[in-house]
């Protein structure tokens, strides 16, 4: 193992992730993404004995400010390194400090915060397709399809992240109902393409076909890199419970 950083997986979303604190450059972060066929990197930094810092840079070298999977991974990184003890802290996120719960067993899932969800009055109507627009600390943009298998994630998701609607661009998620607790989903991601899943995506998904479709929590959510369940806390935060876990280095 390389020993300055580990690579990991959420849901089939993967990472290179460096125990800080730790400067990185954005050609550093996509020259190491790209040898490491990830889709992004972590940077987790113990801040005192109940809270680390994770920050969060996508695959193409660009800064986010928020991911769900990689909060998760960075969850597991944390207790696995010692920065804290295992059961509930804090990771310090650009969108807020949120609340995880990881124990010491590699195999357990990880539950954490992921945040308040804002959606947004207007739709924007794109080739033919309602997006609403959602933020989950980050930018996303989901519509309602009857297949996500057929959806045109690779056609439409990069004109949608690039709409001038999103000065930021956005992530993009194409969301299939199953039933009233089960969603599917494909997302293209900002800044990295279509991914096997993204965590906050999977979240602005549920938000979303909660408020207009009326799905009730808690609900799961499959993505091509597995499942995850999501639900509201009591102080209406989204919580997702879903697998972090380690991957051999290329």
């Amino acid at each position: 193992m390389n020993e300055d950083f580990v690579q990991m997986d959420g849901l089939g979303n993967t990472f290179v992730v460096y125990k800080g604190p730790k400067v990185i450059e954005c050609a550093e972060v996509s020259r190491l993404c790209r040898i490491q066929s990830t889709d992004g990197l972590l940077v987790v930094t113990p801040i005192d004995s109940s809270t680390v810092e994770m920050k969060y840079w996508n695959a193409d070298g660009s800064t986010a400010e928020m991911c769900g999977n990689g909060l998760r991974c960075s969850a597991r990184f944390a207790v696995d390194e010692s920065m804290v003890m295992p059961g509930k802290f804090t990771v310090r996120t650009d969108s807020g400090d949120l609340e995880v719960k990881c124990s010491a067993d590699r195999g357990s899932l990880v539950e954490a915060q992921i945040g308040r969800v804002e959606i947004a009055k207007e739709v924007l109507v794109i080739e033919e397709l309602e997006f609403h627009k959602a933020s989950v600390g980050n930018p996303h943009a989901v519509t309602f399809v009857d297949s996500a298998q057929k959806a045109p994630v690779k056609s439409l998701g990069p004109r949608v992240e690039n709409n001038p609607a999103f000065p930021d661009k956005t992530n993009v998620e194409f969301v299939e109902i199953v039933d009233q607790h089960s969603l599917k989903l494909r997302v293209w991601e900002r800044g990295v393409g279509e991914t096997q899943a993204c965590g906050t995506g999977m979240v602005a998904a549920a938000a979303v076909a909660s408020d207009k479709l009326k799905i009730e929590y808690p609900v799961k959510v499959s993505v091509m890199g597995g499942e995850a369940k999501i639900w509201v806390d009591d102080k209406r935060y989204m919580v997702m419970s879903g697998p972090a876990k380690y991957l051999p280095l290329l």
